[in-house]
């Protein structure tokens, strides 16, 4: 194993914080009591509602396997890779259901559309980041 570069662990730090970020919403959500979810529009309640269980085990598996491989990126570990490409999964899952159920057209906009590009930016990113540093050899 080689020295990764001076950016490495401060960037792999940063990437945890967002997906642990990411676990709270998850968090959030699943939490959420019936007199939450009654304080919603009509239009967020229906695609609530109309959420498929394979859309909300895609999140989870997103958030979840996200943080798991930044701290495999922290600890240096070669399975850091596949748990990033994990969460990316989930995150395409996640971004083809929410985009493709037609409950979600009454309540995206603009903010949720770059909210969700930029999670798929940064997860594509992080996957990037771990075949980087194991074809540089950085993690055991």
């Amino acid at each position: 194993m080689t020295k990764a570069p001076k950016w490495f662990l401060p960037v792999a730090i940063l990437a945890l914080l967002w997906n642990l970020a990411g676990c709270l919403a998850y968090l959030a959500d699943a939490m959420l009591k019936p007199e939450d979810i009654a304080q919603m529009s009509a239009a967020q309640q229906a695609m609530y509602a109309a959420r498929p269980a394979w859309s909300v085990a895609a999140t989870a598996i997103a958030v979840w396997a996200g943080a798991a491989g930044c701290i495999g990126l922290i600890w240096r570990k070669r399975w850091a890779l596949p748990a990033l490409f994990a969460s990316l999964l989930g995150v395409v899952v996640q971004d083809l259901s929410m985009f493709a159920l037609p409950e979600a057209a009454n309540v995206i906009d603009n903010t949720v559309i770059a909210m969700q590009a930029m999670v798929l930016l940064i997860s594509i990113a992080l996957v990037l980041l771990a075949r980087k540093a194991r074809n540089n050899d950085w993690l055991s």
